[in-house]
């Protein structure tokens, strides 16, 4: 499903750019310009696409829904282009495509960083760092860094992921670089992966992963919204983005739930993906603006 906004010789030249100017790339990334991290209401909301690199092709019932890249690219081409989003979160595939079709001036580019322990697999929680490293991101110009840290304490894959992310929160503090932790307590069920959504375990996740690294400086956290969102939020005083995770049942109670946590302490914004990218009814456009709305009061969202 291509054609919202980009089109057939828009995906030629990327093509062309990437097997003839790999260069070119590089310098769209590292010449683009460039935006304070926070804008004037000091809020952001950022569209996230790291999931195929981890194997999460699914959105709601359709297991291949992300598997299609041009059609992914077109979605957040739209996103992108609207009033109040202030940039994307991706693998370094998606943020080279979007730099190589010029979508990311004036944008904060996040990084994602651990992508190894992918979905089903009998490692994944030994969540290896296999895409960008705080020192490419520097040199690259990205803005933000990610990483998602799963603590399951019945598996002894975790004590690796947890010295990694230590390790790479050292180094961005270092580098002055802003980065963003995912944390979910996690246990194993029935072959795969399952986070426990509790208010209980996300002030657990909360407490073990704000205290990672030699410096919590430049430490943000990206969490879901569960209930009793005030107790969540008292648990940290690091600056917050809430997730949106799969798209429920009903999305005026999704966007009625993130409103609600919007309004809390400590909440800067939005990283929502799947849920904005391929809404039910198929109207990207609407859904980003439903939840640019919510971060951004209308008036500086529509000069954003």
């Amino acid at each position: 499903m291509t054609g919202l906004t980009l089109t057939a010789d828009d995906f030629e030249r990327l093509r062309d750019i990437r097997a003839t100017q790999p260069d070119f790339i590089t310098h769209a990334l590292s010449r683009r310009k460039h935006r304070d991290l926070l804008g004037g209401d000091g809020r952001l909301f950022i569209i996230a696409a790291d999931h195929p690199a981890r194997g999460a092709l699914g959105v709601g019932s359709n297991p291949t829904a992300m598997a299609n890249r041009y059609d992914l690219l077109d979605r957040l081409a739209t996103a992108l282009a609207r009033p109040g989003v202030d940039g994307v979160l991706g693998t370094p595939d998606i943020i080279d495509d979007l730099a190589a079709l010029g979508l990311l001036d004036g944008k904060i580019v996040v990084g994602s960083m651990n992508r190894g322990g992918l979905r089903g697999a009998s490692f994944e929680m030994d969540d290896r760092y296999g895409a960008y490293t705080v020192d490419a991101m520097v040199q690259a110009g990205i803005d933000f860094a990610k990483t998602l840290v799963r603590v399951n304490l019945a598996d002894p894959g975790t004590a690796s992921t947890l010295q990694a992310t230590a390790d790479a929160v050292t180094r961005a503090a270092a580098a002055e670089l802003p980065i963003m932790l995912e944390p979910f307590m996690s246990t194993w069920s029935e072959g795969r992966i399952v986070n426990d959504l509790s208010t209980d375990a996300v002030i657990l996740s909360v407490a073990i992963a704000a205290g990672l690294g030699a410096s919590s400086a430049y430490t943000w956290m990206k969490l879901p919204v569960v209930d009793d969102m005030e107790r969540v939020m008292a648990s940290t005083t690091l600056p917050t983005l809430l997730l949106g995770g799969d798209a429920g049942v009903d999305p005026d109670e999704t966007f009625a739930s993130w409103e609600d946590a919007l309004s809390l302490p400590g909440v800067r914004g939005l990283t929502v993906g799947r849920t904005l990218l391929y809404p039910p009814d198929g109207d990207v456009a609407r859904a980003v603006d439903t939840a640019a709305a919510l971060v951004h009061p209308i008036h500086d969202a529509v000069s954003h």
